[in-house]
């Protein structure tokens, strides 16, 4: 167990790719506290993490882009844990336009969550690492964050900001021995995101979401989506001890996809 004992909280964490972190954290050792917006959903994952882990397992309402919804659910998730040392911040959106066509409260919806929302998760998680001298924390960036992608003009630019944050506050918190990490995952077909953005864009090819997810697989070298069990074992790596001389990367975890035309 590389996360025996540690105190986390996952934002995000009722479903998808949130979900598959929580449920390893807690494999790993870990005491956890979903963050979510959807309260009933992220009580439901917690007891059923709980159940098959053994580990404590709360679930905590939260608006990643209300600072004080932030700063009250860290409190709690601390209270709840008994400490909190470890941050997977995963809790995300995507909207899909065409730049003439991009509404602003679009826009503002996916900065805010995307990028505002990891800043106070960042923000608050990290004044109770600094009170208890030791922290990690991983961030889900995006294969977004590092080159552009057709209509995802607000999704790409919350993901690119959040590795400058991800340096930023690398180097704020280092001094303290606390670390912070990005993943950048390439295309997580299987996640209700994807699943999601394959209706947004079906509309736009002219296909259907299955013939859409099946463009962005053959892009992939590999030959297959982002498992979120591969999101999974790198987090486990960065949050662990492992990683330890490792502090401000974005890791690309793409399949090799970020290499193709």
């Amino acid at each position: 167990m590389q996360l025996l004992n540690r105190k986390a909280v996952v934002t995000g964490g009722a479903q998808g790719i949130g979900y598959a972190l929580a449920e390893r954290m807690a494999a790993e050792g870990a005491d956890v506290c979903i963050l979510d917006i959807n309260a009933d959903a992220a009580g439901k994952s917690a007891d059923a993490i709980a159940e098959k882990s053994g580990r404590t397992v709360a679930a905590v309402k939260v608006d990643v882009t209300d600072e004080d919804s932030v700063a009250e659910a860290m409190a709690a998730a601390r209270d709840r844990l008994g400490g909190l040392d470890l941050l997977v911040n995963n809790a995300g959106v995507l909207k899909s336009h065409y730049i003439t066509e991009f509404p602003k409260k679009d826009w503002d919806f996916v900065v805010g969550v995307n990028l505002t929302g990891a800043f106070l998760c960042v923000k608050h998680a990290a004044k109770h690492m600094v009170e208890a001298g030791r922290g990690s924390m991983v961030v889900i960036s995006s294969r977004s964050a590092k080159r552009g992608g057709l209509w995802n003009h607000a999704y790409c630019a919350s993901k690119f900001g959040v590795v400058g944050m991800v340096q930023c506050v690398a180097l704020d918190l280092a001094p303290l021995g606390i670390r912070i990490n990005c993943i950048c995952p390439g295309n997580a077909l299987d996640t209700p995101l994807w699943k999601d953005l394959a209706v947004q864009y079906a509309k736009k090819y002219n296909e259907t979401p299955e013939q859409v997810l099946e463009r962005y697989r053959k892009r992939v070298p590999l030959g297959r989506g982002c498992d979120v069990s591969d999101i999974a074992n790198l987090a486990t790596f960065l949050a662990s001890d492992a990683s330890s001389y490792m502090t401000g990367q974005a890791i690309n975890l793409t399949g090799g996809e970020i290499m193709s035309p």
